[in-house]
């Protein structure tokens, strides 16, 4: 039996959860957290959930998702499911969305109400996912990733339609402000 951390409303934790029980039609508001996976040129790796996934089977999503153990640390855990879900390490690995939160209802009814902070890291690995975990995967450009979630929001997990857009906001420069004389 793997726990998830439940949270309170502050996303503090206030208990644990078997994590093959926890998702249900009542989910209570738990930790997890969304990595976002680089080459070294920037390309980013986008991957398709598994169709024996419970929760949005075969849509594309971010690279790696999870739930941190009870006690574990959240950096520590990302690493760990990258390694377990992708067959890859990763470096340069911070947090650029550390209060993100979501609810979202799955077509067959399961919720996930999540307390998320989102990650970014980059790998000079070739991906090696578990089938179990992934269905297919591939390197995009964030200009072509926000273009497909900004057309087609419904081809992809709904915590990636959210949080690319605010991915993008909080780390690319703003635009010069034009000089005016």
């Amino acid at each position: 039996m793997v726990d998830v951390v439940l949270v309170d409303e502050s996303g503090k934790a206030c208990g644990r959860a078997d994590r093959l029980t926890v998702h249900t039609d009542h989910t209570p508001l738990h930790l997890a957290f969304s990595c976002y996976v680089t080459s070294p040129e920037g390309d980013l790796l986008i991957t398709r959930r598994s169709l024996d996934k419970l929760t949005w089977p075969g849509v594309w999503t971010n690279s790696c998702c999870g739930h941190p153990q009870p006690g574990e640390d959240l950096a520590a855990a990302v690493v760990r499911r990258c390694r377990e879900e992708l067959g890859i390490e990763v470096a340069g690995l911070h947090c650029v969305l550390p209060g993100f939160r979501y609810r979202a209802t799955d077509l067959s009814g399961i919720i996930e109400n999540e307390v998320c902070p989102v990650f970014l890291a980059t790998t000079l690995d070739v991906p090696r996912p578990d089938p179990l975990e992934v269905a297919d995967w591939r390197w995009s450009s964030w200009a072509q990733v926000s273009r497909a979630v900004a057309a087609t929001p419904f081809a992809f997990s709904p915590w990636m339609a959210l949080q690319v857009p605010l991915v993008i906001s909080v780390t690319t420069p703003s635009p010069p402000t034009p000089v005016t004389s």
